[in-house]
């Protein structure tokens, strides 16, 4: 199933705010910052003021030249914060799978809600334009890199139609015409292109991103190393990473590295159990339970996919990991390509672990005594002390 990623960014969001404290401020230039004589940077610009090539982090002195007729306007963070907060709570609702990458900017992993990218995008549109009176643009692709440069594409195309307005732009990219889509671009468009390596590719006489696309992945690995490996890739519209929750900054996982790749089913599949059964006694030993699991594979040519799946309910026990990681194995392997290193991690961590509740089933209850059991095992003997027939090799049996 290929993932659904939106990205999100508030139009002119500390503008947007403030003209909501300040409804006198609509339809004229103004920007967000500090005062010109005190050396003072514009945070943020109306449509307005960008008509006349102002733009964010540029001198507010330099700004006031460009508009003379500029109006300056004093930050106002605790109401960008609490704005914040609020569309990220609506993006919370829709999908625990949401990565914050400012105030004004998320990630949101969609894939497998009921209904397509651009209903979903379009539907948060009009909820946080309605329910907050704040205009956003997003972009929709089957990766965070290709999402974010839709949603450039599209506020850029929706700025020069509509002019002195918000953007409001939607820009989807089908599943498979990412290399089409960004072929065109500029190098710099491309993440991970800064002005020295974008001066080394023009040197090559590489100019857009379908330029790189077509140059040889090995030359490219061979001049610029992992990063050129990893730019190939990106020209190429492939961007595996994971979203990542606010609450992987805390995270247990476990991966194993094969001595020779390995495509057969049942020793892939062996190896998921014995690092389900890692996670989960390591999250019972401190104390936590989870609500995502995550799945990354590395193939033969480094190329390192990865899937992930949010609950509800937090979990802790190792046959609930193990299940929702074969799930996401069963996506992810269908073309039964040869694996390097395999892993599996849990996130969305919570503190205390999941207790025993009336509402436990007798079989749940009885599996969880028995849980606790094995470990408490492990904690006196090791954690070799007790193996799954099902992790035995033949031989060993």
């Amino acid at each position: 199933m290929p993932r659904i990623i939106l990205h999100l960014d508030l139009d002119a969001f500390f503008c947007a705010v403030e003209e909501q404290r300040d409804p006198s401020l609509r339809g004229l230039p103004f920007a967000v910052g500090g005062k010109p004589d005190q050396r003072g940077v514009v945070a943020s610009c109306s449509y307005a003021a960008r008509s006349f090539g102002v733009h964010s982090a540029m001198p507010m002195a330099m700004a006031v030249r460009y508009c003379p007729k500029l109006i300056i306007v004093s930050h106002h963070f605790d109401l960008y914060r609490e704005a914040s907060r609020k569309v990220m709570a609506i993006l919370n609702d829709l999908t625990p799978l949401v990565e914050q990458i400012s105030i004004d900017e998320a990630f949101l992993d969609v894939t497998g809600l009921p209904d397509g990218g651009e209903t979903l995008a379009r539907r948060l549109q009009t909820t946080i334009r309605d329910s907050l009176g704040l205009p956003c643009s997003l972009g929709v692709a089957s990766n965070k890199l290709v999402a974010k440069i839709a949603n450039n594409v599209g506020k850029s195309q929706a700025r020069i139609d509509k002019g002195m307005t918000s953007p409001n732009a939607i820009q989807v990219v089908r599943v498979g015409e990412e290399a089409a889509f960004v072929a065109p671009l500029p190098i710099r468009d491309l993440w991970g292109v800064g002005p020295k390596t974008a001066e080394r590719l023009n040197a090559l006489g590489l100019r857009t991103i379908g330029d790189i696309a077509s140059w040889p992945p090995s030359d490219l690995a061979r001049r610029f190393g992992k990063m050129g490996e990893e730019i190939g890739l990106r020209a190429r519209g492939i961007d595996e990473r994971p979203i990542e929750t606010e609450r992987e900054t805390k995270s247990i996982s476990r991966e194993t590295t094969f001595n020779n790749d390995i495509n057969d089913a049942e020793t892939l599949k062996r190896t998921l159990r014995q690092l389900a059964d890692d996670v989960g006694l390591q999250l019972r030993r401190e104390g936590l339970s989870g609500k995502t699991v995550k799945l990354k594979l590395r193939w033969s040519d480094f190329t390192t996919p990865s899937r992930q799946v949010s609950f509800a309910n937090p979990i802790d026990q190792d046959d609930e990991i193990y299940e929702a990681v074969i799930g996401l194995f069963d996506i992810l392997w269908r073309e039964r390509r040869a694996v390097r290193l395999i892993g599996v991690g849990m996130s969305g961590l919570e503190e205390g672990g999941r207790q025993l509740s009336l509402w436990d089933d007798p079989k749940s209850a009885r599996l969880r005594h028995l849980q606790n059991t094995l470990d408490s095992l492990k904690d006196r003997y090791g954690d070799g002390t007790v193996q799954r027939g099902s992790d035995l090799k033949p031989e060993d049996e």
